[in-house]
């Protein structure tokens, strides 16, 4: 007898096992569980093509299918009910790279061509550097040479969905099976790490509306134990605190105050729970005028305006002072002000500073070979070889920072105006510069991909932090001075120990670069800003996003900053906007609900009526104060409650 065609039955092969359940499960009608088998089973069937020699890329349509079977995707999508849309469109974009890339790997280069121009355009909005990044590829080479494309092909993307979202979308891939289904299977399950979680969790204010992908080693980060941190503020050193007392106690004794400052001063300076040793950071002595800014940060905070809705109904809104720059000649690339708003400066691409004195007094140099051309209340700081992209005034305004694109720092002095000392330690352009609380120390951002901390001290780096994936595009220091944040292109916040060096807490959910970032007054939330026109809030201790606010325009988000207090947050950008944010409503709800975009305008009415319509904002937006046609670059709160904001005008 022949054996030939027979096979045992008990070394029946896998493949044909789930044959027969599938086919059994189709007939009894159980199209979710069979949904559901035949994502899993091509877990195994996927890396078997490898072992028959095959490349890992090879389609199971045919690859004139991939336009078609991602438009039937993209017309699903859309007509999808609006409750299952956010989670859906996070599969949207990663399987429009992969599926580009795909053709790229079988040699089509035309047809992937036509399939990026087809179908990019939806994802320009979010994703336009990363699409402008990948839209020159053509060889397989291309796609090995691409950091962009790297990323995808290496990383797992991982996506968050609720169940009943995720049975949809199976539904509906296992109905088109036949068309190219199977191809968008086979993506998902080699390229996607998926969290499946119910609705109340996944589309709760912590996972909500925007395609803000991460990749698997992040999301392990950004899921992992969270270590307790010292987020009180620093305490004060008794030297320090004993003279600031006296003076303040002489003060209360001799000259009238509303409120009494000594106790004042007490109730500020009260060390919390989890507040850091006051040694944790070395700093230098103290000085005298460190006395004189203490006695003054005092008064200040009994004679700030209170804003916010507080126990009204109507909000306090700040004021605005706007420094509007012109004949800049689309030169200008950032501003800075001083902590008690006497001078501004401006970094310009021709490589030099300005500086104006805001009070209408004279800006003498100590050195008098520097006042030859007599006093103005401008000077020019000339010392970089390429753009000026950062600035930052110690907190005593007698030094500025700035850094340039010829890869260095440099300190410059306000008494003689000239430049005191060059940092050099990055590689390439550094994008931001700022000092820390004390004055003592400052961090940079680099397209090195890497943030650094320097001391003014020392002219090499104390610290390099290295982590980030892509450009690091901004930082700013917590309050108590012991932690780092830095927003980069890789879309996170990435939170650093100043004293060991090393991440504690990796914050993500934008969808493009994040561009500015600000932490509360108290050391409790951190909030970040970027080219997605989101306003992103996190718990810093939990590592939680508790907001997401909206209402800016397209474009990126220049500049953040909290009011003494922390109840109000304003915020500016390239809709030549400043904005103002509650910070107490809804921080602590899911889903904060959207309002018209016109609900509260208080500045320019000359708005073109296409923003009004594009643009919805939430309801923790309190007021928009417009400009003509500049560009904010900077907003700060002065230690009273005054909004200074300052940009280029643009004819």
């Amino acid at each position: 007898m022949s054996t030939a065609n027979t096979r045992p039955q008990g070394n029946m092969g896998l493949d044909e096992l789930n044959r027969i359940v599938l086919e059994f499960l189709h007939k009894k009608g159980y199209s979710r569980t069979e949904a559901m088998l035949r994502l899993e089973s091509s877990r195994s069937t996927v890396p078997s093509l490898a072992t028959r020699g095959l490349t890992a890329a090879v389609p199971l349509a045919g690859a004139d299918s991939y336009a078609k079977t991602y438009a039937l995707l993209q017309e699903w999508f859309e007509s999808s009910l609006d409750m299952y849309q956010p989670e859906l469109s996070r599969f949207m974009y990663p399987l429009f790279v992969h599926m580009f890339i795909e053709l790229i790997n079988l040699g089509e280069p035309l047809m992937a061509c036509e399939f990026f121009d087809k179908f990019c355009e939806s994802h320009e909005l979010l994703h336009s550097q990363d699409l402008q990044a990948i839209k020159g590829i053509r060889l397989p080479q291309h796609v090995s040479e691409n950091s962009v494309a790297q990323r995808f092909v290496t990383r797992r993307c991982r996506v968050q969905i609720s169940p009943t979202a995720f049975d949809l979308l199976l539904h509906f891939l296992h109905s088109i099976e036949a068309v190219g289904g199977s191809t968008i299977i086979r993506l998902i399950n080699q390229h996607f790490s998926l969290v499946i979680k119910p609705k109340q969790a996944a589309g709760s204010s912590t996972d909500d509306d925007d395609e803000a992908n991460d990749f698997g080693d992040l999301g392990e980060l950004e899921n992992a134990p969270k270590k307790p941190l010292q987020l009180g503020i620093m305490p004060v050193d008794p030297d320090l605190k004993a003279e600031v007392l006296a003076t303040l106690e002489y003060k209360d004794k001799n000259e009238k105050y509303d409120t009494e400052l000594a106790p004042r001063f007490e109730e500020m300076t009260k060390p919390e729970s989890d507040s850091p040793a006051v040694d944790a950071i070395p700093l230098p002595k103290f000085k005298p005028r460190d006395v004189e800014a203490a006695v003054q940060r005092v008064i200040d905070s009994t004679q700030m305006a209170k804003l916010g809705f507080g126990h009204k109904q109507q909000a306090a809104l700040p004021s605005v002072a706007m420094y509007t720059f012109h004949n800049t000649y689309d030169d200008m690339n950032c501003v800075a002000f001083s902590e008690d708003s006497t001078l501004a400066a401006g970094g310009f691409a021709d490589s030099y500073v300005m500086l104006w004195e805001l009070q209408g007094h004279k800006l003498h140099s100590s050195l008098p070979s520097e006042n030859s051309d007599g006093p103005t209340s401008t000077r020019r700081l000339i010392g970089h070889s390429g753009a000026v992209y950062g600035l930052s005034f110690s907190p005593d305004k007698r030094t500025l920072l700035t850094c340039s694109e010829d890869k260095t720092v440099r300190l410059w002095s306000m008494d003689t105006y000239t430049s005191l000392v060059a940092y050099r330690g990055h590689t390439e352009p550094i994008w931001d510069v700022a000092f820390g609380p004390f004055g003592h120390y400052f961090a940079t951002a680099s397209h090195d991909q890497t943030a650094m901390l320097w001391s003014t001290d020392h002219i090499y780096p104390l610290r390099i932090f290295a982590g980030h994936m892509s450009d690091v595009e901004c930082v700013c220091f917590h309050p108590n001075g012991c932690y780092l944040f830095t927003g980069s292109a890789d879309k996170t916040v990435r939170m650093w120990d100043v004293a060991k060096g090393v991440c504690v807490r990796v914050f993500m959910g934008h969808a493009g670069p994040v561009t500015a970032l600000a932490c509360s007054p108290n050391g409790r939330w951190i909030v970040a800003a970027g080219e997605d026109a989101a306003i992103v809030v996190w718990d810093i201790a939990l590592g939680q996003r508790l907001k997401r606010m909206r209402g800016h325009g397209k474009g990126p988000i220049y500049s953040l900053a909290f009011s003494m207090q922390g109840e109000v947050l304003v915020s500016c950008g390239a809709d030549c906007t400043v904005r103002v944010w509650d910070m107490q409503r809804n921080t602590l709800e899911a889903n904060p609900a959207l309002e018209p975009h016109d609900a509260l305008n208080n500045g320019s009415e000359q708005v073109q009526d296409e923003k009004k319509k594009e643009v919805q904002s939430t309801t923790d937006h309190m007021a928009v104060f417009n400009t003509k046609q500049t560009p904010v670059y900077k907003v700060q709160f002065t230690s009273k409650n005054l909004v200074l904001a300052g940009g280029a005008f643009i004819p």
